[in-house]
This record gives structure tokens, sequence and C-alpha cells, in this order.
């Protein structure tokens, strides 16, 4: 491939990651190119200008191709230290979300405040993006917690070198791929590793997908996966009566969703009795309005084109309640747990409308606390592998945990510091509207 011609992919993947398509196929198309070249602009960034200088280095500088290709280098590279600089903003986002859901003093329940060196741009980290071996971490892989085969599998993450841990905190992670692809082992390694270092007993699972099984499969094997959780994981050192659950996309609508509905029957077919409750959630880009009921174009389109066809197999027309009951948006309540919610405000596939409405509503109705943090120049799955906005992510969550832990331990009361009823005013007029 020419100079000219990599310049010229180079830069098209930059101003996607700007300004990524939106609507339905664009947004797709758009997070395809976009979701691994984002967060990896860094990388990309040296590669291009030690590409311009070698080329500059052989004398090929003049004719129009040479001047092209150097002129879209100098673009991207433009582009590119943008993007870097709006992921080294999610570190004050997160900060100002944390201070504003939690308080200036929640950092007083943390076993220790973040010092600089803690909250500092982990350079080394993006050498091996994809690197997920932790010494610090052992797994505990294909654990079944139903009788789907691969699909009922779960893995267990613990820190090592700790044959005795006993009452850990627990952590649930739910994988995304839009209900129908994915696997527990291929999301949220980063939060898994490092949660398990901390001291936490991290579980990740696997759930029956569509078109093979139907709405509502997914819910009803998370809240399954709770339900063991709850039965069995004192024998590998967890705390059954504290379990925070999470999970992108499709796993951050199924893990609302669950912690939303505690105890529902039509999601417990067989077990209506156990207890799914759990003590926070954490999803991050989440699809929260099945039904459409927020009247968003992105909500009302994924409804029609995707959800029907693929997953629930039924249409709204002839089945809205099922719909109703799958948005999470419809399915809070005072008794709403503690929820931190986190988006990125250029996701291509989820608008982020759907996550600043649903926080809306859990701030106007719940009685605990609730985070948002709305990440600038995020697109979807920023947090697959590391990268500096997906380091920010889990220390951030880390945080949030490690002060709600302590908080639920030492019995204080979370308190989200936003009175019922205190929406924000243009996402109360939108959905209103």
């Amino acid at each position: 491939m020419s100079f000219l011609m990599r310049q010229g992919v180079v830069a098209a993947l930059t101003a996607n990651a700007l300004r990524p398509s939106r609507g339905r196929r664009a947004g797709f198309g758009s997070f395809l190119a976009g979701f691994l070249f984002n967060e990896a602009a860094p990388q990309v960034l040296a590669v291009t200008a030690l590409d311009a200088a070698t080329h500059l280095t052989t004398g090929r500088r003049s004719g129009i191709a040479a001047k092209a290709g150097l002129a879209l280098a100098g673009a991207s590279a433009l582009g590119l230290a943008r993007v870097v600089r709006q992921s080294r903003r999610s570190a004050d986002r997160f900060d100002e979300a944390l201070v504003e859901g939690l308080g200036v003093d929640y950092v007083e329940q943390l076993d220790a405040v973040p010092d600089p060196a803690d909250l500092a741009t982990a350079w080394r980290r993006l050498a091996r993006p994809f690197n997920f071996a932790d010494a610090g971490v052992r797994v505990i892989s294909d654990v079944p917690y139903t009788e789907a085969g691969k699909r009922g599998h779960l893995d267990i993450y613990l820190p090592a070198g700790q044959d005795a841990i006993k009452d850990a905190p627990v952590l649930l992670q739910v994988h995304g791929g839009a209900w129908t692809v994915g696997a527990k082992e291929h999301q949220a390694r980063p939060l898994m590793n490092h949660m398990a270092a901390r001291g936490w007993v991290c579980v990740a699972i696997n759930y029956r997908l569509a078109p093979r099984d139907a709405w509502p499969a997914h819910i009803v094997d998370v809240k399954r996966a709770i339900a063991w959780v709850r039965e069995h994981i004192a024998d590998y050192g967890g705390d059954p009566d504290y379990l925070a659950i999470t999970g992108g996309s499709a796993g951050g609508h199924l893990a609302a969703l669950a912690a939303l509905t505690p105890g529902d029957p039509d999601f417990q077919p067989g077990f209506e009795d156990a207890d799914t409750s759990v003590r926070a959630a954490v999803p991050f880009y989440g699809v929260y309005d099945f039904a459409g009921s927020t009247g968003l174009t992105n909500a009302i389109g994924m409804r029609d084109a995707f959800l029907g066809p693929r997953v629930m197999q039924t249409t709204w027309t002839d089945s809205p309640d099922v719909y109703e009951a799958a948005s999470p948006i419809l399915r809070i309540t005072p008794e709403a747990p503690d929820f931190f919610v986190i988006h990125g405000d250029l996701d291509s596939l989820v608008a982020v409308d759907q996550a600043r409405l649903f926080v809306a509503e859990l701030r106007r109705t719940s009685r605990t606390s609730v985070v948002y943090a709305e990440l600038p120049g995020a697109q979807h799955a920023f947090d697959v592998y590391h990268s500096i906005r997906s380091t920010y992510a889990v220390r951030a969550v880390d945080r949030y945990l490690s002060w709600h832990w302590n908080t639920w331990r030492h019995g204080l009361e979370a308190d989200s510091g936003v009175e019922p009823g205190d929406l924000d005013g243009d996402a109360r007029n939108e959905w209103s509207a």
C-alpha cells in the first residue's frame, strides 16, 4: 500500500473517531471502524508520525501524491492528538461524576485516598493493550451454573496467593454482544483482573443467546447466575450477602434489568423463591429502552429492526407488554439499588440519550444513590482492552465499588445528594414531549 493510501485510511478512520455516523446502518459501520481504532489513538499517532518521518527521510517529498500524503498525515496527527486529549479528559469526568453523585467526602469511605500516581495515565500498559495476563489473579474457568452446556458456564476470578479468602465482596460481569454473540472471557478483562487483584471475587458468565434462544432466556440465565452466586460463592471466599453487577451494551441492559427486577417470577421460572437482588449496578453503554417508550429514534429503530426479529422474536404490535417488561427505564422503583451509569457521548450504536433519560428517571424515582459519567469522545465498547479511557474507567469503578462496599459493610446510608423529582430539565422535557 502506498504512503498516500495508508494516510488516506488513517485520515478516514480519524475523521470517523471525531464525528461517527448515526443511524442504524451507518452507526453500525461507524462502530466497526472505530471501536478498536479510537482507543488505540496514541499508538496510531506514533505510527503515523514514524511513517511520515520515514517518508521524508527517504527523500520522497516532491510530487502531488507525496505532498497529499504528508498533508493527510498532518491532519490525522492533529485529529489523533484531539482523540488522545478527549481520552485523558475522562479522568476529570469520572472524578466530577463521583463527587456529584456521592458527595465530595466519598473518599473518606475508601481504603486509601487516591494519590496523583494512582490516577496518572498508565502509558506502559498501552504497549501491550491485549495482554490480560495478571500474576495477581487466578481464574477458575468453566464452572457450570445451569445445564445449558457452554452457555451455562461461568469463570471465577480470585486474588492469587490467597487460598483462604473469606467474606470478600462479589462482582458479577455480564458480557455484551447484541444478545446474539459474545463470551465471558472476551470482555471486561481489565476490570475483572483489577478488582480480583484488589481482593474481590469476580464472576464472569455466559448465557443463552438469540436467535437460538429467544427472550427472556438471556435475563433468566442472569438471574440463575445471581442465584448460583448467592448459594455457592462462599465456597470460593465471597460474601453471598454482597453482590454488585456490571456489564456492557447488551450486558449493560441485562445488568440494569436484573438489578431492577429482584424476584420477578416471569424472569425466574422454576426458581421463583431465589433471592436475585443485588446491592449495586454498574452498566456500561447499556440499552435501557426496549419498548421505544422514550420516543427516541434510536430506541424505536432498534426495537423494530433488530430486537423484534432477532431477540424478542415477536413484534411490538403483538406483544407490547413483553417489550415494556424488558425495558429497564420502565422498571425503576423507589427500591432500586445504587447505580453507576457510564456512557460515551459519541456512541453510534446506543444513543447517549438513552443513558441520560435512564439516569434522569433513576434520580426522579429511586431513593438510592445515582452516579452518571458521560465520557467525551467515547464510542461504544471503549473498555474492551487496555487504553487510556478504559484505565480511567477501571479506576473509577474501583473507587465507586470500594466506596459502596465500605458504606454497606459499615452500615452507612448511601445518598446521591439528589432529591427525588430533581430531574435534569432537558431530559425530562425530551421524554415527556
